[in-house]
């Protein structure tokens, strides 16, 4: 069984003072971790936490990817320039690129290929917004984003990761309960191992408002293979409780 991964996504938020004291304050922490262990920061601070996390089993994660590889593209950064900074993980696809930047499943999934061409292990966001849920579509959603994905990726998609994470309790404070979560996990794993005889390879995190106080109950589910973690990332003492509750591998 592989260890289960806890990622933070600091989204846009930091500063060099910051980053100093939290990004020192994980890796004294988390050392004997049964997990793995990941931040994903700003661009601007790639270099910083670069070297604070120097020496340490941290690794690095970037918020997101262009699909280009080079061009007049003002403002996008490559995912050959994030290799160059070390980034083993890029978000690719959250909901909030989605929603602020009108990111199609398409655009997604050439993000996730530009990310694997780089060796690069993209964390594919999927999830259903509140309304969908109540309409029953859940599984619909979800299986077309991934869908997606799979179509374009097809034949190295079980070097991916994939992050489900509900709109609706994505910064709300709400929280899927561990067996809402678990069902999705468990269809998208199916989903997977229709793709590729290796699923069993692929981290599916759990996205949506992980927290200190909820992270065991979810880590505890057989198809959770850790967690994307938003504001409790922010705060060491948090974001360690949760690589605390991560599961041992079998």
């Amino acid at each position: 069984m592989k260890k289960q991964l806890i990622a933070g996504n600091w989204k846009m938020n930091g500063s060099l003072e910051a980053n100093d004291a939290l990004v020192r304050a994980i890796v004294a922490g988390m050392a004997g971790a049964k997990c793995s262990v990941a931040v994903c920061v700003p661009a601007p601070y790639f270099a910083q936490v670069q070297m604070l996390k120097s020496g340490s089993q941290l690794e690095l994660g970037a918020q997101d990817v262009s699909q280009h590889e080079k061009g007049a593209y003002t403002g996008e950064v490559s995912a050959a320039m994030l290799r160059e900074f070390g980034i083993r993980y890029v978000v690719v696809g959250h909901s909030e690129r989605r929603q602020y930047h009108g990111e199609t499943d398409a655009v997604v999934a050439e993000k996730t290929k530009a990310a694997l061409a780089h060796g690069i292990t993209p964390i594919v966001c999927v999830g259903e917004t509140l309304e969908e849920r109540e309409a029953g579509r859940t599984e619909e959603v979800v299986k077309r984003q991934m869908a997606a994905i799979i179509h374009v990726n097809g034949h190295c998609i079980s070097e991916i990761a994939v992050a489900y994470e509900p709109v609706w309790a994505i910064g709300t404070g709400r929280t899927a309960t561990p067996q809402q979560a678990q069902e999705v996990h468990a269809l998208l794993r199916k989903q997977l191992a229709a793709a590729t005889a290796h699923a069993e390879r692929v981290h599916i995190l759990y996205g949506g408002s992980m927290n200190a106080a909820n992270a065991a109950g979810l880590l505890a589910q057989p198809d959770i293979d850790g967690g994307l973690i938003g504001g409790a990332s922010l705060k060491a003492a948090d974001f360690l409780q949760i690589i605390g509750s991560a599961r041992m591998p079998a």
